[in-house]
C-alpha cells in the first residue's frame, strides 16, 4: 500500500522519530536508595545520546503516594521527593536538550490521588466536591453504588465514603475520578500544560485520553449502547481542541493513549486541531504471524491516511508484558486478562522474534516508542508474590499478577551489586539473578548484541532519509513472508515462515537481526534491511 508522503516543516521532529520510555523508579538509582530518579537519568544521559533516540517519554515523576506507580498524581507541579526536585527536572530538560534529545512528559488528566489538595478538600465537605464524581447511592439506605460500573483494575467503580455517599474511580480507589464538566477542570489542565511546556518540555503524552468525559446522568453500563457513558465520549474532542490551541503556542505536541477498536472513531482524535499522534495498540497486541501483522500495519495506515497524521509503533511499554517473554509464549498476542503466573516460555525464540520485531518496527512509517530495557532485550520478570505491588493484582483477588514483571530495575554493569542499578540496598522491585548477563556493559562490547543491533537500528533510520515517516509499498513474498519498500531503495524483510527465504542478490544487506544462512537466505524468524 502506497501512502501519499505529508508535507514538512520544521517542527515535524514528531512524525519520525524514535521515542525512549523512560519508567524513572527503575530506570537508574543516583543516590543508592533504591529507587531510581532524575540523577539516574542524568547520569546516563550519554548512553541514551549514543542510543540515538530523538526524545525521552517519562512515566509521571510527579509527587504521588505511588499506589499505582505514579499515576495517582498528588501534585502536578512537583517532582515526587524519591525522584528529586523541580529545579533537577529542568537541569535534565536542558541538558537532554544539549544533547538532541526532547523531553515529553505524561499527563495523567482521568483522576487524581487521594492525596490530592482537591479531593482532601472534597472529603471535608468543601464546594471541591463538584470536581468530582460524588453521588448518593442506590437502595433503601443509599447502600448500593450509584451505578453498576466497574473499574478497569476489577470489582466495583465506586466506593462509600464516611457519610454514605459514593466515588467515582475507573481505576484504583485511591484515584477518584474528576468530573470534566466543570470548567475549573479544565481550565487546571490547560495551567498544567503551560506549566511544563514553558519549562521546556517539548510534548505531552495523555493517559487514558479516551475515558475523560462521562455521561453526566451516570446510566449503567449496557453492552454495545452507544454512546458508551464512559468511553470515546463526543465532548473529549472539545477538550482536546483546546488543549491543541495551548499546545500550538509553545510548538508542543500530543500523543494520546486512545484504546479504541473503531477506526474512524479513533482517526477523529487524530485531525489537525486534535492531537497530532496516538499510540498504536493494534500492532503491539498482535501475535507473531505475518498475515495478521501485515494485516495490522495496513489498517493502522490506512485509518491515519484520512486525517494526514503519522502512526506510531510500539513493541512495548509499563502495561504490558516484555516483548521477548510475549513473542516466546505458544500464544503470543496479548490480552490483560490472560496474563497468569507461570506461563511457559521459550526466551531463545521469543529474543530471535523480538529482534526481528525490532528491525520491523523501525522500518515501518511514523514514529516508533522503545520501553526502557527493551534494548537490552530483557525478559518479563517472575516478582515473587510477597513482593508485588501492583493495584491489578490485588483487585483480581491475587489471581492476575500485574505489571510489576516488566517494571523492575535496569541491569547497567554485570558486576556491580544490583547489576549497577545504583543501589546500596535491594532496590524497590527485585531483580532477577540473572539479569547480570544482561548488562549494558557486557552488551556494549558483544557483538551482535541486542543492544548493538538497536544502535545500529535507529542510527541508520536516522541518517538514511528514505526511512521514518512516509510511503510504504509490499512488494511480493512467498506466505508467510513480509517484504516492503521504503523510499529510495530501502527494502525491509521479514520472514515469518518456517523455512528461509531468498533475498534480492541485487541488493546490499545494510543490517539483520540474526546471520543469513550458508546460502546467504533469510533464516525463520529474522528481519533484513537492504538497499536496492
Amino acid at each position: 500500500m502506497a501512502q501519499p508522503t505529508p508535507a514538512r516543516t520544521p517542527n515535524d521532529w514528531w512524525r519520525s522519530a524514535v521515542i525512549y520510555q523512560v519508567y524513572v523508579r527503575s530506570f537508574a538509582d543516583g543516590d543508592g536508595d533504591g529507587t531510581g530518579d532524575l540523577a539516574g537519568v542524568r547520569a546516563r544521559l550519554p548512553y541514551l545520546a549514543e542510543l540515538g533516540v530523538d526524545a525521552l517519554w517519562f512515566s509521571p515523576w510527579y509527587q504521588s503516594p505511588m499506589k499505582d506507580g505514579g499515576y495517582d498524581v498528588a501534585d502536578y507541579r512537583a517532582i515526587d521527593p524519591a525522584f528529586g526536585t523541580l529545579a533537577e527536572a529542568e537541569k535534565l530538560i536542558a541538558e537532554a536538550r544539549e544533547l538532541g534529545i526532547r523531553t515529553i512528559v505524561d499527563i495523567v488528566p482521568n483522576h487524581v490521588s487521594d492525596q490530592h489538595p482537591w479531593w482532601r478538600a472534597a472529603l471535608a465537605g468543601g464546594a471541591e466536591r463538584e470536581l468530582f464524581h460524588v453521588r448518593p447511592g442506590r437502595g433503601e439506605h443509599g447502600e448500593l453504588p450509584p451505578n453498576d460500573w466497574t473499574s478497569e483494575f476489577g470489582g466495583p467503580a465506586w466506593t462509600r465514603l464516611p457519610d454514605g455517599h459514593w466515588y467515582l474511580h475507573l481505576f484504583a480507589p485511591e484515584q477518584p475520578d474528576l468530573n470534566w464538566a466543570h470548567p475549573a477542570v479544565r481550565q487546571e489542565h490547560e495551567d498544567i500544560l503551560r506549566f511544563w511546556l514553558e519549562r521546556g518540555v517539548a510534548g505531552v503524552r495523555i493517559d487514558s485520553a479516551a475515558l475523560l468525559a462521562k455521561d453526566p446522568r451516570l446510566p449503567d453500563f449496557v453492552e454495545g449502547r452507544d454512546p458508551h457513558p464512559y468511553v470515546d465520549r463526543d465532548e473529549l474532542h472539545d477538550i482536546y481542541r483546546s488543549w491543541r490551541g495551548v499546545a500550538d503556542e509553545y510548538g508542543g505536541v500530543f500523543v494520546g493513549e486512545v484504546w479504541l477498536p473503531d477506526s474512524e472513531r479513533f482517526a477523529r482524535y487524530l485531525r489537525p486541531d486534535e492531537l497530532h499522534t496516538a499510540f498504536n495498540f493494534s500492532f503491539l497486541a498482535c501475535p507473531w504471524d505475518a498475515r495478521r501483522l501485515r494485516t495490522s500495519i495496513d489498517e493502522t495506515l490506512a485509518e491515519h491516511a484520512p486525517v494526514g497524521a503519522p502512526a506510531t509503533w510500539v513493541l512495548c511499554n509499563h502495561d504490558v508484558t516484555r516483548t521477548v517473554t510475549r513473542y516466546g509464549r505458544e500464544d503470543t498476542g496479548f490480552d490483560f486478562a490472560t496474563k497468569v503466573f507461570g506461563t511457559p516460555t521459550d526466551l531463545t525464540l521469543g529474543t530471535r522474534r523480538a529482534r526481528a520485531a525490532a528491525l520491523l518496527s523501525l522500518a515501518l512509517p511514523g514514529a516508533v516508542y522503545v520501553y526502557q530495557g527493551e534494548e537490552l532485550g530483557l525478559p518479563e520478570a517472575d516478582i515473587p508474590r510477597d513482593r508485588i505491588q501492583d493495584p491489578m493484582h490485588f483487585r483480581s483477588g491475587g489471581t492476575d499478577p500485574g505489571r510489576d514483571g516488566c517494571r523492575v530495575p535496569l541491569p547497567w554493569a554485570a558486576e556491580a551489586p544490583y547489576a549497577g542499578f545504583g543501589s546500596r540496598e535491594e532496590p524497590w522491585l527485585p531483580q532477577p539473578a540473572h539479569w547480570a548477563a544482561y548488562a549494558a556493559d557486557l552488551q556494549t562490547e558483544a557483538p551482535g548484541s541486542m543492544l548493538g543491533l538497536y544502535r545500529a537500528a535507529i542510527r541508520i533510520r536516522r541518517t538514511t532519509p528514505g526511512f521514518g515517516d512516509g510511503p510504504l509499498t509490499w512488494l511480493p513474498s512467498a506466505d508467510g513472508v513480509l517484504a516492503f519498500a521504503r523510499a529510495d531503495g530501502l527494502v525491509c524483510v521479514v520472514n515469518l515462515a518456517d523455512t528461509p527465504t531468498e533475498l534480492d542478490g541485487a541488493s546490499r544487506l545494510l543490517l539483520s537481526s540474526g546471520p543469513l544462512d550458508d546460502r546467504g537466505r533469510l533464516p525463520q524468524d529474522t528481519a533484513a534491511w537492504l538497499l536496492r
